[in-house]
């Protein structure tokens, strides 16, 4: 077991990422809250899954950005060396092969700080979810 030295939260692994404090309430709070290197990308997956699906509501859910019209459609997060894009194992699948440059496990999808985002295959991921009710 691993102790914040700031907030004494007990976790599994070591320095693992979490919230020392009151987790943030809106996405642009998630989004200040993290370095530097991760805004522009989250902002950019964002502001892309925000065109593919400007019916949805945005929340936080389980400490993520999350796009939301009755149930979570898609979730992204900022991680050390990547964005998680959480869609679900379906979509996964469905996308595998615009997904060949990206590492891909159980419905999550890890988009590179060091690639370009492919926007357009995000915008189709979040449309997918949300017209096939496939979420994560």
């Amino acid at each position: 077991m691993w102790t914040c030295p700031k907030c004494g939260r007990a976790f599994k692994n070591q320095n693992q990422s979490h919230y020392c404090g009151k987790a943030p309430e809106t996405i642009d709070e998630y989004i200040a809250a993290r370095p530097e290197k991760a805004q522009r990308y989250l902002r950019e997956v964002r502001d892309t899954v925000r065109a593919a699906l400007p019916e949805a509501e945005e929340r936080i859910s389980w400490s993520m950005p999350t796009f939301w019209k009755g149930h979570n459609i898609i979730q992204f997060a900022a991680h050390k060396n990547h964005i998680g894009l959480y869609a679900g194992p379906e979509a996964v699948i469905e996308f595998a092969e615009g997904l060949k440059d990206c590492k891909t496990s159980k419905g999550t999808i890890q988009l590179s700080y060091d690639c370009p985002l492919p926007s357009e295959l995000i915008r189709e991921i979040a449309r997918w979810c949300y017209e096939t009710g496939n979420h994560p």
